[in-house]
């Protein structure tokens, strides 16, 4: 039988891991996960974790959900992938006609993409591209937030801020506009966060004031900036935002790869400013943790910029082998099926309540400057010294401790530098979240020595 440093042996001879110095793994162990159940991972050692950050922000309704693998499995027998240009199956066919049910008004064409990069990439290409079908070819610049993340292939990576993600490959990228960012964390004593919000939109409003005749299209993380240490924002930025777009004729990209499907409070994060990006880019929890898919929606409008002859060479021309791959669709459109029959968002509103009142003694701890929520995310951001806000040296990796602590404690924490966050599957309990919030205490008190 298999045991977990039998695979571990095994796996460090032949893999490379993401996001991975892989000399940490000479003392920080791999953990080969034999099963899921839940919001449970079990290894091979029979130890288990509950995963408190949804195997990187994908798994919603938890692992082994027997109605999602019932629709995998059906699918299965039927057809397991077809090219999408020129073909079409029904898995795809329905899930588009939902996604344009479930969105805003105004969303009426869904073009799949393989994974969250890569959509955001048919995204800047489409809107891009529009300006050139429109005759207005100076628009080719994109402007993006401060601490922003989008993903990691060369244009995603060009629109995030995350120097982590894109310092080394800063000569491969192309240059964007880069507004402050709303990040509430940096408020002034006393101001609100919608104080704060509107306050850091001056910054915007003049980028696009001054450079409207050059710029595509502005990309944001609404509400949420995941990998930029789950930093949060008011909704009013986004109005404004919104309303500024439409003043100045730039398009608004809605990256909700990670915030959308119910984890901000509201099935999609935008519901909250009341606005229609133009364009908005969904995955992760799209298929329930599943299989790998993008779905980017855009409007009829944008649609038609594109829809000509074919010898005007106006067409999208942009494919993945994967677009709509079947089974990747009965997934989604399994989860779907979870978020039109249970009442997953009020449901999570109660949950995410608890969340709150589990994690509020921790705004007390000597070395934590702040916790912070929005909806099913949650953060809490240790610091040095709490009074002045001074960080923990990056070096000193303080999360990484939380993080092995919690491993002792059967619980996935993976940390963003100082921030140990929470974005549990949506099955979990009360009970559940309690465990976590003790294991936190415990693991930040351990990190906090010195």
């Amino acid at each position: 039988m298999s045991s977990n440093q039998a695979l571990m042996n095994r796996d460090l001879e032949v893999l490379w891991h993401p996001c991975t110095q892989m000399k940490d793994h000479q003392s920080l162990p791999v953990i080969p996960i034999r099963r899921g159940e839940g919001v449970w991972l079990e290894d091979f050692d029979g130890n288990r974790y509950i995963d408190a950050v949804s195997s990187w922000w994908v798994n919603i309704f938890g692992h082994a959900n027997p109605r999602i693998n019932s629709a995998v499995r059906d699918q299965l027998e039927k057809l397991e992938h077809v090219i999408l240009a020129g073909f079409s199956h029904e898995p795809v066919i329905e899930l588009a006609e939902r996604l344009v049910g479930l969105t805003a008004p105004g969303l009426s064409r869904v073009f799949f993409a393989d994974n969250g990069s890569s959509g955001i990439e048919v995204a800047l290409k489409m809107s891009f591209h529009y300006w050139q079908n429109a005759g207005k070819p100076k628009k080719k610049r994109f402007v993006t937030l401060g601490n922003s993340y989008h993903g990691e292939t060369l244009a995603a990576l060009a629109v995030g801020d995350v120097d982590l993600y894109k310092h080394t490959y800063k000569p491969l990228l192309m240059e964007v506009l880069t507004a402050p960012s709303p990040d509430c964390y940096h408020r002034e004593p006393g101001e609100s966060w919608e104080q704060h919000s509107r306050r850091q939109f001056e910054g915007m409003q003049k980028i696009l004031a001054e450079k409207h005749e050059e710029i595509c299209a502005v990309i944001v993380e609404p509400l949420v900036q995941c990998a930029g240490n789950m930093r949060m924002y008011h909704p009013i930025y986004l109005k404004l935002l919104r309303e500024a777009c439409d003043r100045y004729g730039v398009h608004l990209i809605a990256d909700e790869i990670a915030v959308g499907f119910g984890r901000t409070g509201t099935l999609f994060a935008c519901e909250q400013a009341g606005i229609t990006p133009d364009f908005m880019a969904l995955s992760k929890g799209l298929t329930g943790g599943y299989l790998p898919l993008c779905a980017v929606l855009t409007s009829d409008h944008i649609y038609q910029m594109f829809y000509d002859d074919y010898d005007t060479l106006r067409a999208f021309l942009h494919s993945h082998s994967y677009t709509g791959n079947p089974l990747a669709c009965a997934a989604a459109n399994a989860t779907m099926d979870i978020f039109a029959t249970d009442n997953v968002i009020e449901n999570n509103r109660v949950l995410s309540a608890h969340m709150a009142r589990a994690l509020e003694p921790l705004n007390d701890h000597p070395h934590v400057a702040e916790v912070r929520q929005t909806g099913m995310i949650a953060a809490v951001e240790m610091v040095r010294d709490k009074a002045s806000r001074t960080p923990y040296d990056w070096r000193e990796r303080r999360g990484m401790r939380v993080y092995q602590h919690a491993l002792t404690r059967q619980a996935l924490l993976r940390p963003l530098g100082s921030v140990t966050y929470f974005m549990p599957p949506y099955v979990i309990t009360p009970e559940q979240i309690d465990h976590l919030a003790k294991v936190a205490m415990e693991g930040i008190d351990i990190a906090t020595r010195d």
